[in-house]
Parts: C-alpha cells; structure tokens; sequence
C-alpha cells in the first residue's frame, strides 16, 4: 500500500515578526529602482540562503536514498526551490551517498484552484517521494488542492516544503522579494521586504 504523508520540514521557523527584529533597508543593497518603494527587510538573501541549506540537509538526511521528485509551484516558489536543489546537488556531489532528484513545474492560477497546468509529463508511482515546494501560505487552499490531485495517484511519500513556512515565519505585512511579486513586479529583489502602501497604488495594475 502507498505511504501518504503530509508533513513540514522543521516544524520550528525561523521567527521574523516585528520591527525590532527585521532590518534598515539602508544597511543593504537594494536595487535603485525599488529603494523608495520598500518599508524594511524582513529576511536577507544570506540568511535565506543559510536557511535553504539547512532545508536541503535535513531533506538528506529525511530521505535516505529515496527517488525524490521535486516540484514547483511556479512563480512564486522558483528561486527557493532552486536554492535548495542547488544544496542538495552540492551535498549529492561531496557526500558518501547520494539521492536521485528529478524535478517537474506546475502552475497555478491564484484564486483558480482548480487550474492547474504542468510543464512536464507529471510521473507518479507508488516508488516516488515528492516534494512540493511553495513560496508562501495564505488561505492554505492552492495547496490543498494540488495535494488532493497528487494524492490520488498514490504516490509513496508527499512533503511539503514552504519557504515562509517551513523556513520563516514572518509578521503579518504585505512582502515582496525573492520571486515574491506584487503585480509581477519585485520579483528580481533578492531580499525579502515588507512593501510600502504607497508602493501598492503605484504598482496597481
């Protein structure tokens, strides 16, 4: 019988929820043309990648020697989810063991849950673990019905790796950066900013 299985990696983020613990924007680079747009920096790119490390070990060290599928929930969940395979090849590569990773795309129209559109030819056995990588959760109801569309294939094993989840837990303001868009823009902000509301008018669609 297929092993299904939803869990979260570390169930203890990384804590960022409030000012005294997010940064001045001025003790950064930041792309000239977003500067005036950005209130402060929640996460930067150095401790997000630190992070992603440590997501990408505990994956190895989880799995064992498991095929694991990786897929992406595009386009907020791309730069995470190439940070943590970028790890997880390192580690492949200057470890005693290794693990098989293929990876896959899907995307999701926000709000239509029921679209979903995959990039490849989505493989699914009993002898497969995926991994679902999502940038962020709000309502919780994209997720849930992507695993509800994978969980009928009976796969092995699915886990769900979320950056702000998973890995941070922030305060409740409106943030961009690190593929995190505001009407496709901020995508290209390596940091993780908390946006200004001025900024919403002036990039309202």
């Amino acid at each position: 019988m297929a092993l299904w299985l939803l869990l979260e990696l570390l169930p203890f983020p990384l804590q960022v929820r409030d000012e005294e613990s997010s940064y001045n924007k001025n003790l950064f680079c930041i792309l000239k043309h977003y500067e005036e747009d950005l209130e402060r920096i929640f996460i930067p790119h150095g401790l997000t990648l630190d992070r992603t490390e440590r997501l990408a070990r505990d994956t190895m060290q989880d799995m064992g020697g498991h095929h694991i599928v990786a897929l992406c929930v595009l386009k907020g969940g791309y730069k995470f989810f190439a940070d943590v395979l970028d790890h997880i090849k390192a580690l492949n590569q200057n470890a005693d063991k290794s693990v098989p990773v293929t990876v896959d795309f899907v995307r999701i129209k926000s709000y239509c849950v029921s679209n979903f559109l995959f990039f490849g030819k989505l493989s699914l056995s009993d002898n497969l673990v995926f991994y679902l990588f999502q940038d962020i959760t709000e309502t919780g109801r994209t997720m849930n019905a992507l695993l509800s569309k994978i969980k009928d294939k009976k796969p092995r094993m699915v886990k769900v790796v979320q950056g702000y989840n998973t890995g941070f837990e922030i305060a409740d303001k409106f943030v961009v950066g690190y593929a995190l868009d505001y009407n496709e823009y901020f995508r290209d902000l390596n940091h993780i900013c908390a946006l200004k509301e001025n900024a919403k008018e002036k990039y309202r669609m």
